[in-house]
This record gives C-alpha cells, structure tokens and sequence, in this order.
C-alpha cells in the first residue's frame, strides 16, 4: 500500500493524515504540486489524498498546477482499486472532475460550524466513523468540523450527498466506493489552526473553541482513517 499526497500550497500539509500514516507504516509520498514539483506516476499507488488551497478550481490559467492535479484525479477516479479524498479545494478539484460546477459561494465559511449528515451519509460506512464519539462511542449525526472556504459545488452526477450545513449544502460526498469529497478540514493539527486563523478577528474564539474540540475531533478524523485507509 501507497499514498500520494499532492498539496496545493505549502501552508496546507497533511496533518493528522500523516501522523496516521506513520503511525500504521504505510508509505506516502507528499508532492509540492503547487510549488512546482512534478508528481511520480500513479501507477506506483492506490490512494491519492488531494488538500486544500486558497485558490480556485476556476482560476487554472493562473495556477497551471491545478491542471496537473486534476489530470491525477481523472486517472485515479478511472481506476476502480485506487481510492481517493479530496479535502476542501481537493473536494473542490474532484467534483470538477467529475463534472460539476464550481463557482464562489454566498459567503466565506470560517472556523468551527455544524455538518449534518444525510440519509446515504448515515448508511456510508466510512462516512459514520466521523460521526462516532471517540470517547463515549455514540453516535451523533451533527456535529463541528472546521471550515475555511468561500467556494462551492454542484453535485457530480453519480455522486451520493454524505453530508451538509446550514451554509452549504454540500460538504461531504462520495462517487462510487472509494473516492470522498470533504469541503471541511479534518486534518488540521492546532499548529496548523493557529497559523492559518492567526489574522482573522476572532481567532480568540476559534482557539477557545479548538482548545474545547480538538482531541473528539481528531479522534473523529483517526476512526475516519483506519476506515478509509485500511479496511478496503
């Protein structure tokens, strides 16, 4: 097993994502696609992790690597033994690829917020382990995630709805049996949060609450991997 991680800027890392990875030893390589780095073929792995970035889907002309990590996309959702996960613009990335719209949304959605998972979010078997307590293990159908993004989609068509929010409709989606589009981060580290909320005016409140949160969230996001990961 392999993991190709492509990342569209630097200040957006893998996070948690990785510390699992090391954690199971299972091998990964990250590619600075938008610095520049040419990622290896996909031939060499059969997962593919696409993170998130400030720009968008619509913008390639100025940001040719976007070009790039949609080709990867294509290639991967074409192969049926490779998964896939797109976080926020790599949501973004792999809904275009499949065909959907993508455009900015009515405003920006910042920090802790709500997600409701739908009817097909409830019967996703991968989807639910976000939604089981690390704790206490019960289940809950809404709970926070943390949000930093001003676009949205459409649906693909072929695509099942996992999961939404009172802002956006949706979040979460999932196209045939391995590939998952989150508009959230899951994989933030509160070192990444802190970097990335440290301008914003209410980064009191969002460290407030990432102090409340962070350890149920992680534990949320860790059930998510060794679903994802590892049982295929």
């Amino acid at each position: 097993m392999a993991v190709l991680i492509l990342k569209n800027i630097a200040s957006e890392g893998p996070g948690t994502i990785e510390h699992f990875l090391r954690d199971k030893h299972i091998r990964y390589t990250i590619v600075e696609l938008g610095s520049g780095e040419n990622p290896p073929p996909l031939k060499k792995f059969n997962t593919l992790v696409v993170l998130g970035g400030p720009m968008g889907v619509y913008e390639m002309e100025r940001h040719p690597h976007l070009v790039i990590g949609s080709r990867i996309i294509r290639e991967a959702i074409n192969r049926e033994d490779v998964r896939v996960l797109g976080i926020c613009l790599g949501s973004q990335m792999l809904a275009h690829c499949l065909g959907a719209e993508v455009y900015p949304g009515p405003e920006e959605e910042i920090g802790w917020k709500h997600i409701e998972l739908t009817g097909e979010g409830l019967k996703d078997s991968t989807m639910r382990q976000l939604a089981v307590h690390p704790r206490v293990g019960d289940f809950w159908r809404q709970f926070k995630v943390l949000q930093w993004h001003g676009d949205t989609f459409d649906l693909p068509p072929g695509a099942v709805l996992l999961a939404g929010s009172k802002l956006y409709k949706h979040q979460a989606f999932r196209f045939g049996k391995n590939a998952y589009g989150f508009q959230f981060h899951m994989e933030v580290t509160k070192e990444m949060i802190l970097d990335w909320f440290r301008d914003v005016p209410d980064i009191r409140q969002i460290t407030a609450e990432t102090e409340r949160i962070y350890e149920e969230y992680t534990g949320r996001a860790i059930n998510f991997y060794k679903t994802f990961f590892l049982k295929h």
